[in-house]
C-alpha cells in the first residue's frame, strides 16, 4: 500500500474548511487515496517535518505564509525537500511548495512584478512537457485555479521548465526525474477558486483588480484533478 508524506505548511480559510475540510482532505481525495494512505505533517501547526525518507512520495501544500520571510519551519521543510530529491524520492510541490522546492534547491522566489495571480489561468505547456511523466498526456492551454502573489523568480540551475502563464514563465519544472514544482492548485475546484476571490475581495480591489470579473472568469476543468491522480498512478 502507497505511503505518502504531506507536508501542511498552511490552512484554508475557516468557512471554507467548515463545509469542505481542509487542504489535508482535498489532497488526499484529489489524490484518489485512503486515509491509512496519507501521513499528515501539520508543520504549519508546530508538527515536526519527519526525518524518514522512505515514503513513496511528498506533497506540499500552499499556505498563507511567504517563502521569502524564511520561517523556521519553512526553512525545516525545505531542508527535507533537499533530502528527498537526492534520495530520489517523487515530489510535488503546490503553490507555496512549489516555490519551497526551488528555493530550497538553489532557485530565487519573490513578490511576481506582473501582481497577484488569481482566479482561473490558462497554463501553456512546454515543448520539455511533451517528453515530462506527469505532464506528457494532458492537453495545452490548461485551465487550472490560481491565487497567489509571489512566484518563483529565477528557478534551480537543473531545472526543466514545464509551464508557464501569462503572468508567469515558470509556473511548473521538474528537478531530476521526479521532483514537481506547480504554481497552480490542483487541488481546487471552481468552487473554491470563486471562495477564495471572494474571501480577499477587499485586497484584490485594492491591488487594483477586478475581483468580480475574476470570479465571473473562473472555469470549471477537470486538468486540475488529472495531474493529481497522474502523479499517484507514477508512484
Amino acid at each position: 500500500m502507497q505511503k505518502l508524506l504531506l507536508l501542511q505548511v498552511g490552512h484554508t480559510f475557516e468557512e471554507i474548511a467548515r463545509e469542505r475540510g481542509d487542504y489535508d482532505v482535498w489532497f488526499r481525495d484529489g489524490l484518489g487515496l485512503a486515509p491509512a494512505q496519507l501521513e499528515v505533517a501539520r508543520v504549519f501547526d508546530g508538527a515536526p517535518v519527519p526525518r524518514r525518507l522512505d515514503y513513496d512520495a511528498v506533497v506540499v501544500t500552499g499556505s498563507w505564509s511567504m517563502v521569502t520571510d524564511r520561517e523556521p519551519w519553512s526553512e525545516a521543510c525545505a531542508d527535507y525537500l533537499r533530502g528527498a530529491v537526492e534520495a530520489r524520492m517523487p515530489v510535488l510541490g503546490v503553490c507555496y511548495g512549489h516555490q519551497l522546492l526551488a528555493h530550497a534547491l538553489g532557485g530565487l522566489v519573490g513578490y511576481n512584478p506582473a501582481g497577484r495571480h488569481a482566479g482561473t489561468a490558462l497554463v501553456e505547456l512546454t515543448e520539455a512537457a511533451c517528453e515530462d511523466p506527469l505532464f506528457r498526456e494532458l492537453p495545452s492551454p490548461l485551465q487550472l485555479h490560481v491565487s497567489h502573489s509571489q512566484r518563483v523568480i529565477d528557478p534551480p540551475a537543473e531545472a526543466v521548465v514545464l509551464a508557464h502563464t501569462a503572468l508567469d514563465p515558470y509556473h511548473a519544472f521538474r528537478v531530476g526525474e521526479c521532483a514537481w514544482g506547480v504554481q497552480f492548485h490542483p487541488e481546487f475546484d471552481a468552487e473554491t477558486a470563486r471562495a477564495y476571490i471572494q474571501m480577499r475581495y477587499a485586497t484584490i480591489a485594492a491591488e487594483g483588480l477586478d475581483p468580480d470579473a475574476l470570479m465571473q472568469g473562473v472555469k470549471e476543468s477537470p486538468h486540475g484533478r488529472d495531474l493529481l491522480r497522474r502523479f499517484a498512478a507514477l508512484l
